[in-house]
């Protein structure tokens, strides 16, 4: 009975491990494998090792663009009301008409990819203590583990977010063998946690992170810094099973100390210098390299240069280094002309010109083909992805003194990004009411931030998903009919189907 049990769990991981081309048996190879005196298996033979590890741990988010950045966007844009699909089809219409399901691809690269990194970080957190090589010192241990601590917060963050109840799973999986099968069966095929355990076991990373990271670098925006651990849990605080306004404005205080603040031309986060700047782009005037890296206002991000580029520029119009690649097939993430009216009624909005770009192209679908809207934030294979950015902490700030009933300080941070942004200050008005203060908050997070992946998760954290995504279908002509009407069950996303049939312990969310 047992050997055709061990049979079962073997095939089982080996269509996991066919899913996610990540084999969670074979944690032992010829690389990091050492012996210890006592001749037991450690994952990491030196600090060289250790090394190496810790730097694939670092390129995670610069290598997965696919679900840290563009799947994000396609739920955090297109499932709400800034973007269209872009590109109608099984992966992305679900998103726009709120008709996902949970045999929907994108989910199930996004679930298999997101569990991978967190083996991925177990695998240093559980194993660099055992490291037995004198180079490598306990201070570098205590700042490794805290930065796969932060990265392992980093991805259950945004799981909880998308999915609510999610495996947690802070231990490496160890060897199947007959004598350990029962032990070891529940590591593979884990149970859903409830939400609320999972956001303190992120704290929990976060606040142990925060010990042993290393300082913010002003040069190098690329770590798992300090402020990377402030920057996400004023997040965390600012969400409901953890929500601690207080927190929120404390750590959104403490990056300013650390030298955050707002750069002071919004066009540098996302702009791009080409070849000849007085000339129009083209295939003889490319774009060379981003504007601006390791800003003053970036806490975390993604950076590309020449032979290691940002691939996803082609997904969302024209790519600036080559003005007519790729640009012969419909595009993800169309701007909305909701989300384009919200622009137009600030005049003189200078984001809006950073968000939206209007080109003539070879189809029609959302606007005429001679106007037609792409997404502008990401236009060059050299354009850094901004996983966190101080204007979205500054406001998260705004949105706590809010709730504690500061209209006035809210409005006055509500202002900055304004001023930045070449608008006027709010009216008196804006602040004389919670509604009005929160109305025009949301605005300014909307305007702010659009797409760099927040919308969305604003909308559920405010409890405003029902109020304008059941609207703006009546409002905004160019959006195809809405197939079920949102509810608080569409707050979370199903559980890609594949996934509970592999792992019978898991339960399908509400309502899918």
């Amino acid at each position: 009975m047992k050997a055709k049990y061990i049979l079962f769990i073997f095939a089982a991981l080996f269509i996991v491990s066919c899913e996610m081309d990540y084999d969670p048996v074979a944690v032992y190879s010829d690389v990091t494998e050492g012996v210890t005196e006592d001749s037991l298996q450690v994952e990491f033979k030196d600090k060289a090792a250790v090394l190496e590890h810790r730097q694939t741990l670092l390129n995670l988010y610069e290598n997965g663009q696919e679900h840290w950045y563009l799947d994000v966007l396609l739920l955090a844009e297109v499932h709400a009301d800034n973007a269209y699909a872009g590109s109608p089809g099984a992966e992305t219409t679900p998103f726009e008409v709120n008709s996902i399901e949970g045999s929907n691809i994108n989910l199930k690269r996004d679930w298999n990819a997101h569990m991978a990194n967190v083996a991925q970080t177990n695998k240093l957190i559980e194993n660099i203590d055992e490291v037995n090589d004198p180079a490598l010192t306990e201070t570098e241990k205590n700042q490794f583990k805290a930065e796969a601590k932060i990265l392992r917060a980093m991805i259950y963050f945004d799981m909880v977010r998308i999915w609510g109840n999610v495996p947690l799973v802070t231990k490496q999986a160890g060897d199947i063998t007959s004598e350990t099968v029962e032990e070891v069966y529940p590591a593979y095929f884990p149970p859903q946690t409830d939400a609320l355990t999972i956001y303190q076991q992120i704290e929990a990373d976060l606040l142990e992170g925060l010990e042993y990271a290393p300082e913010n670098d002003p040069a190098n925006k690329t770590q798992l810094s300090q402020s990377v651990a402030k920057a996400l849990l004023a997040k965390v605080y600012a969400e409901k099973p953890l929500r601690d306004y207080d927190k929120v404005i404390k750590y959104a205080d403490e990056l300013a100390a650390d030298g955050f603040e707002l750069v002071e031309e919004y066009g540098d986060l996302f702009g791009v210098v080409l070849s000849d700047p007085n000339q129009p782009p083209s295939n003889d005037n490319r774009a060379i390299d981003a504007t601006l890296r390791n800003s003053k206002e970036t806490i975390y991000e993604a950076q590309y240069f020449p032979g290691n580029t940002n691939w996803v520029t082609w997904m969302f119009g024209r790519p600036l280094e080559e003005w007519n690649a790729n640009f012969t097939w419909l595009k993800w993430i169309t701007p909305s002309r909701d989300l384009i009216r919200a622009y137009e009624s600030e005049t003189g909005d200078k984001r809006f010109e950073q968000a939206v770009v209007f080109y003539e192209a070879d189809w029609n679908l959302y606007y005429p083909a001679d106007q037609y809207a792409f997404m502008y934030k990401t236009r060059s294979a050299y354009n850094s992805i901004i996983k966190l950015r101080y204007a979205d902490i500054l406001l998260l700030k705004a949105e706590a003194l809010i709730a504690k009933g500061d209209f006035t300080g809210a409005a006055a941070i509500i202002n900055q990004t304004r001023q930045r942004a070449g608008l006027n200050d709010l009216p008196a008005s804006a602040s004389a009411s919670e509604e009005s203060i929160t109305e025009a908050y949301m605005k300014e997070r909307r305007l702010e931030l659009a797409f760099e992946g927040q919308r969305w998760f604003d909308l559920v954290r405010l409890n405003k998903v029902e109020e304008v995504m059941n609207a703006v279908f009546e409002t905004d002509e160019g959006r195809p009919d809405l197939v079920y009407p949102f509810t608080e069950l569409s707050y979370i996303l199903p559980i890609p189907q594949d996934i509970i049939d592999q792992n019978p312990n898991l339960v399908q969310n509400p309502g899918y």
